[in-house]
């Protein structure tokens, strides 16, 4: 009998983000030490069908996806064992433990709480944050409420929904403008990766900035904008969390780290690692890094990103992100490299704070008698 660890690695997704998830997925499956792991790739497709190949060869995510004909499901009841292979007519066509799940998925479905849920109530361990902690770092208006409510320094903010502006874009943009002014970053609510995020410097362009986001998210959040420094760091942990090195974004050939810049543009922008800061910066940075962590109940991992203030020096927490991409150009491995865990390593760390997390949740009583 294998002692390895049989190991899910979710990927795809329906959502804008699903290439993404495929660039990260790979990186992650080319890292997983074979000789510990047994691999078990699972597609989602776009239109959410769950599929794994059927000859099991197939393991990197474009291979899957191409060749994936065995269509799957993870049930929310822990009896089923984890993955259920089904069969033509839908009925179950065996089941197959998994021992922990990584699911490599950004955006909608995939880091909001979704998926996590599901595998919560399949009773399956797995890599990264909670629903509680997915959701929250998902949602950019819980998420700056929640920091702004553990003291952390944010920007001035204002959100709304797609209704609202449909009903009166006047009265909308009034208000921007009087809470943020100009420059502002129009940004959909639950998305990731840039992704319909769109700089405003007059009242033209923001009325392309909102539509373009509204497209994206139901919601919409507006960030005044600043000159500053953009300055990411790397945590790790579950209830005692550490931070790295921090690294720092300078775009290129755009006006600010896109989604280009971040995936498609390998010149896009320049990734300084570590950050060029005095060592009391970094601790500071380090300390409220790990505050923004905790203050959505983070769990495994999480990339917090900052804005330094060019003129006054101020740290600003922008955002958190509770499953960074993990592609070969990410900062949150690369800043773990700097500070001195290597990628496979990080992985098998993320697998036993995955685990360990699980562990503790098991702990709680789920009858009261």
């Amino acid at each position: 009998m294998s002692n390895k660890i049989r190991i899910g690695v979710i990927f795809g997704g329906r959502s804008g983000e699903h290439e993404v998830s495929l660039r990260s997925a790979e990186s992650v499956i080319r890292a997983l030490d074979q000789s510990k792991y047994e691999i078990v790739p699972i597609a989602i497709n776009k239109s959410g069908k769950w599929l794994v190949s059927k000859d099991g060869r197939a393991l990197l995510p474009g291979a899957v996806m191409n060749s994936a004909d065995q269509p799957v499901a993870i049930f929310g009841d822990p009896t089923e064992q984890g993955l259920t292979r089904l069969t033509d007519d839908g009925s179950s066509g065996g089941r197959e433990k998994l021992d922990i799940v990584f699911p490599v998925l950004h955006g909608t479905f995939g880091e909001d709480g979704t998926i996590q849920g599901l595998l919560e109530m399949a009773d399956v361990p797995y890599v990264g944050c909670g629903v509680l902690a997915s959701a929250a770092g998902m949602d950019k208006v819980v998420m700056k409420c929640l920091f702004r409510d553990a003291g952390l320094p944010i920007v001035d903010f204002t959100h709304f929904i797609r209704t609202q502006w449909e009903a009166d874009p006047e009265k909308i943009e009034k208000r921007v403008i009087d809470e943020t002014g100009f420059p502002c970053f129009v940004k959909p609510a639950n998305l990731g990766s840039s992704v319909g995020i769109s700089r405003a410097t007059d009242e033209e362009s923001l009325h392309r900035a909102i539509e373009l986001a509204a497209k994206f998210d139901r919601r919409i959040v507006v960030e005044k904008g600043v000159d500053a420094r953009e300055i990411e760091i790397s945590v790790l942990g579950n209830d005692e969390p550490v931070a790295s090195l921090p690294g720092e974004i300078v775009p290129q050939t755009a006006e600010f780290y896109d989604y280009n810049s971040k995936y498609i543009n390998d010149n896009g922008a320049r990734l300084v690692i570590p950050a060029e800061l005095s060592p009391e910066m970094i601790a500071e940075i380090q300390s409220l890094a790990v505050r923004a962590f905790q203050a959505i109940d983070g769990s495994g991992l999480g990339r917090v990103d900052f804005f330094l203030e060019r003129a006054t020096g101020k740290l600003i927490v922008n955002e958190i992100n509770t499953m960074p991409g993990f592609t070969s150009i990410s900062m949150y491995p690369k800043l773990w490299e700097a500070t001195g865990i290597g990628y496979s390593e990080l992985i098998d760390r993320l697998v036993e704070l995955g685990f360990e997390r699980h562990r503790e949740k098991s702990r709680n009583s789920t009858s009261y008698s």
